[in-house]
C-alpha cells in the first residue's frame, strides 16, 4: 500500500475529514487531496505533522506496512560498529532493502544496523564486509543466504550513521523502496540506484542521484548542489516553494517543468545562486513541485 492510500485510510479510520485534515496540517483541502490522489507528497514538514496527528512515523507512512496502534518494532537486528580515526570516503555497496536510512552521528564510529520483523536469522543470513585502506573504507552488505530482491525489499532495513567529524564523501549502490536522509551532513552524497520514494531533511551537503528508474523526491531544502542523472526516466522533486533554487538542463534531450497546486506553473531561475539541481541524462524528465 502506497502513501496515498495510506493517508486516505488512516484519516477515514480516525474520523477526520479531508478539510478537518487541512485545517490541523495548516493547507488546503485541494492538498489533501492530491495527496491522497497520488498525485503528490507532503514536504518533509508536513510530513511530520501527519504523523504526530495519527500517532506513527515517517517511516511507517511511507513503506508498506499498514501502521497500527499495537504495531511490533522491528525486533530482529545485528549492528556492526566500526571506529574511526580520520577522514574517509565511504563507499558502501547495500544491494536490495526495504528501507535505508542513512544519516550523521556524533560519535567517531561507524555504525551500520540490519533489522527485520521477519528474518529472524538475520545477524547469519548476512554480513558486513570493511575494507579500511588509508582514506577510504569500504563497506559491503554481503547477503549470505542469497535472498531475492523481492525477499529483500520486503523483510530488511539497514541504518547507516556516519561518523560526522570524519565524513567527507559518501557513495552508495542500492536499491531500495524507501531511502530516508535525515540529519546528514557532509560534503557529498552520491547515490546510485533504484529508491521509490526519497526523504531528505535537516541535511547539508551535495547529492548527487543516479538511475534508469523514477525518483520521488521530497526535500526541505537543497544546500549547495542537487544532481539528478537519469536514463530514460522521471524525477518528481517536491520543494517548498520558499526554498525554490535554480534548475540548470544539460541533460540530452530531457526537460524541466513547474506545478504548483496540482497545475503547471512557471517559474525563473534564481540569480546568482550558490545552490542549484542540475539534470543531467539522456532523455529524462523532472518534474519541479512547489509546495506551500
Amino acid at each position: 500500500m502506497n502513501f496515498s492510500d495510506k493517508l486516505k485510510e488512516i484519516r477515514k479510520k480516525e474520523g477526520i475529514s479531508q478539510e478537518q485534515l487541512a485545517e490541523r496540517i495548516g493547507v488546503t483541502r485541494q492538498a489533501i487531496t492530491k495527496w491522497e490522489t497520488g498525485k503528490g507528497l507532503p514536504d518533509v514538514e508536513n510530513m511530520v505533522i501527519i504523523a504526530e496527528i495519527f500517532k506513527t512515523t515517517i517511516d511507517e507512512l511511507l513503506t508498506d506496512s499498514v501502521t497500527k496502534e499495537n504495531s511490533k518494532e522491528l525486533v530482529y537486528t545485528s549492528e556492526t560498529i566500526y571506529d574511526i580515526d580520520c577522514e574517509k570516503h565511504f563507499d558502501v555497496n547495500i544491494g536490495s532493502a526495504a528501507a535505508i536510512m542513512l544519516s550523521s552521528g556524533d560519535d567517531e564510529k561507524l555504525h551500520v544496523k540490519l533489522s527485520s520483523e521477519t528474518l529472524e536469522n538475520i545477524g547469519s543470513m548476512y554480513k558486513i564486509k570493511l575494507d579500511d585502506r588509508k582514506n577510504k573504507l569500504d563497506v559491503i552488505c554481503l547477503n549470505k543466504n542469497k535472498l531475492s530482491r523481492y525477499e529483500a525489499e520486503e523483510a530488511l532495513t539497514v541504518e547507516i550513521i556516519l561518523p560526522n567529524k570524519y565524513s567527507d564523501h559518501c557513495e552508495i549502490a542500492a536499491s531500495a523502496k524507501l531511502l530516508a536522509i535525515n540529519n546528514l551532513h557532509l560534503n557529498r552524497l552520491e547515490y546510485d540506484g533504484d529508491a521509490e520514494q526519497v526523504l531528505i531533511s535537516d541535511s547539508s551537503g551535495s547529492l548527487e542521484f543516479t538511475a534508469k528508474t523514477d525518483y520521488e523526491i521530497t526535500i526541505d531544502q537543497i544546500t549547495g548542489r542537487l544532481d539528478l542523472n537519469q536514463w530514460k526516466a522521471k524525477t518528481i522533486l517536491h520543494i517548498p516553494e520558499e526554498n525554490m533554487v535554480s534548475v540548470i538542463n544539460k541533460g540530452r534531450k530531457c526537460n524541466v517543468y513547474y506545478i504548483k497546486d496540482g497545475k503547471a506553473a512557471e517559474c525563473e531561475n534564481i540569480a546568482d545562486s550558490e545552490n542549484e539541481v542540475c539534470v543531467s541524462g539522456v532523455f529524462s524528465e523532472v518534474v519541479v513541485d512547489l509546495v506551500r
